[in-house]
């Protein structure tokens, strides 16, 4: 696909970023979720429901909804607005909206953006590791290898045609992934009677949806708001060939959302009861448990699906995020700032693009090594600061014509600090999820200092 997409992408940046805005309306839809979920929903929420039972489902709630609302009422104005401005990426956005000619908040921008991808993208090659290492005994550092590699290869090449159709052919892999599992386990642990019963015995509030505390479900349920800060979805809003199809796209992309969630705990709670201890999973960590139950009651032929799947999730959001950053420096940095004044020819771009992404896979290699941390958690760190930092500021620029070019800087500064301050804090990081102070603080930013005088 990367190659077939080469000659496409090549063009020019309005090609090679958001596909020259002819993106079809299902691939739209599935590459907006897939992009979104990662490695975080098949070896993260599994983990999860694994752990913590049932109420694992408000985990997946939060953003499906969210999702939903952004396709039907966000999307149709940024397509619009990105359009009108011959905009290609989120800071394009920002600096038509507030004519930003010194580039001053482009490159604040462009910073936050680089920061958390590279972390976003560090996470999924660790998955990678993962899933291989679960799956072949081989070493998880072989795995993170050749995940970056593959990802690498045809995101250098085919740009966002070649992430966006890869996308959509992922999304198919892991729903059936998602959804086979646990279909097939639950016959192996004797049907849902007998493995209700095995969790109701392990500990009855385990199959309750509702056993969890306030701050928890808050938490859960919060991790919708990371979704209009993240520009992998973001973008293809910007990116459908037909705006009219964009509540069409919606549905697809609910429909899509729900059914992948449901596998996923699912497959946590069915593990729990066939896979009584964690000990029982390698290295006694629970974001295993997918690969390992795969492998247990699959075939292998199955088994290799499920395996694929697990890639397919580590991949689409690993190539988006791999776009975004280099957008981020080709179009943001490179032409809109450095070079401003001149014309820069677009086939010159495309190529700087490319070898942003090879400085940036070797970035993320590098962060993995010396940053050993959980895929749900550090995901997460990428997910919230992502959006704290950009989800109220592009909200209120596209809704509230009384928002500033200062008060979008002072939502950004303060949504960044919130998030990291609060997920290094062990007290404040077990009370609350830090995406929901940091929005919310970040939201009062905005407002408060485009009302200030010195902010207009």
């Amino acid at each position: 696909i990367g190659v077939y997409a080469t000659r496409f992408s090549s063009k020019g940046v309005g090609e090679f970023f958001v596909g020259g805005r002819r993106m079809n309306r299902y691939v739209v839809a599935l590459s907006a979720v897939v992009s979104g979920r990662s490695a975080w929903l098949l070896l993260g929420v599994t983990g999860v429901a694994y752990t913590q039972g049932a109420s694992a489902i408000w985990t997946v709630t939060g953003y499906t909804v969210v999702e939903l609302l952004l396709f039907l009422t966000m999307a149709p104005r940024i397509r619009a607005f990105s359009e009108e401005h011959d905009c290609v990426t989120l800071p394009d956005v920002f600096a038509a909206r507030f004519d930003d000619r010194d580039g001053r908040l482009r490159l604040a921008l462009a910073l936050v953006l680089l920061v958390f991808m590279v972390g976003y993208v560090s996470a999924q090659f660790t998955a990678g590791g993962k899933a291989i290492g679960a799956s072949f005994g081989l070493s998880p550092g072989v795995g993170v290898l050749i995940t970056a590699g593959i990802v690498l290869g045809y995101t250098m090449t085919g740009g966002f045609l070649a992430v966006s159709l890869t996308d959509t052919l992922q999304a198919v892999f892991m729903l059936v992934g998602l959804l086979l599992l646990p279909l097939v386990a639950l016959g192996d642990g004797g049907g849902f009677e007998m493995v209700a019963a095995e969790l109701r015995g392990f500990d009855p509030s385990f199959v309750d949806p509702l056993a969890l505390s306030t701050g928890a479900f808050l938490g859960a349920v919060g991790i919708g708001l990371g979704s209009p800060g993240n520009p992998q979805i973001v973008v293809r809003f910007m990116s459908i060939a037909d705006p009219g199809q964009l509540r069409f796209a919606a549905g697809v992309a609910t429909f899509w959302n729900v059914l992948m969630g449901v596998g996923a705990v699912s497959i946590g709670l069915v593990g729990r009861a066939l896979l009584p201890e964690v000990s029982m999973l390698p290295g006694a960590d629970p974001e295993s448990l997918y690969p390992v139950l795969a492998q247990q009651h699959l075939p292998p032929l199955l088994f290799g699906v499920v395996v694929a799947s697990i890639f397919a999730a580590i991949m689409s959001t690993a190539d988006s995020q791999l776009l975004v950053g280099a957008s981020t420096v080709a179009r943001d940095v490179y032409e809109k700032v450095l070079k401003r004044d001149r014309e820069v020819d677009p086939r010159r771009l495309v190529w700087l693009s490319r070898s942003v992404v090879a400085v940036l896979v070797v970035a993320a290699l590098m962060l993995g090594v010396v940053a050993e941390d959980v895929v749900f958690w550090l995901v997460l760190f990428a997910w919230g600061g992502l959006g704290a930092s950009i989800g109220p500021p592009l909200l209120l620029a596209l809704y509230w014509k009384g928002t500033t070019r200062a008060g979008v800087a002072a939502g950004m500064g303060v949504g960044t600090l919130v998030l990291v301050v609060w997920e290094l804090t062990p007290v404040l990081q077990e009370s609350l999820y830090g995406l929901i102070p940091a929005f919310l603080l970040s939201t009062v930013a905005v407002v408060l200092v485009s009302l200030a005088p010195a902010g207009r």
